[in-house]
């Protein structure tokens, strides 16, 4: 097993400055973008109005089964698909938006962002040591 230090990111030698570099610029841009979205929610209305409640009905059944035998295939089919299909119809209703902001805060989150994944990217390949030449 090769000797590795706590500056190898990766398994590769060096790169943990610029790792922490972009990590932190990625979690700024991260934060600064997720800020300005806006979501909001609207009436259930998968297959129509008011049709919540039945969309429960397999995800109980499902688990009253697995309460009866948790080893059976149908109570764990039925617990999982009906959590499934809730959960669609709640991201199928979230509408998502983005706040009006200036194009400077616009490019100076998204540079942030990228910027930070290309230098974590970077991180990962390995790096000349100066020392060896």
């Amino acid at each position: 097993m090769a000797d590795h230090s706590i500056s190898d990111v990766g398994g590769t030698s060096g790169g943990l400055g610029t790792f922490v570099l972009g990590f932190g610029m990625t979690c700024v841009g991260g934060y600064l973008l997720s800020n300005q979205v806006v979501v909001a929610s609207s009436y259930w209305n998968f297959y129509g109005g008011n049709t919540f409640g039945i969309t429960l009905v397999p995800m109980l059944i499902g688990i009253g089964i697995l309460f009866f035998g948790g080893r059976s295939g149908i109570g764990w089919l039925l617990t999982a698909g009906g959590a499934l299909f809730i959960l669609a119809g709640v991201i199928a209703n979230l509408h998502i938006y983005f706040q009006p902001t200036s194009l400077f805060n616009t490019l100076v989150m998204l540079i942030l962002l990228v910027g930070g994944l290309g230098l974590i990217a970077r991180s990962l390949r390995p790096h000349r040591d100066s020392a060896s030449e």
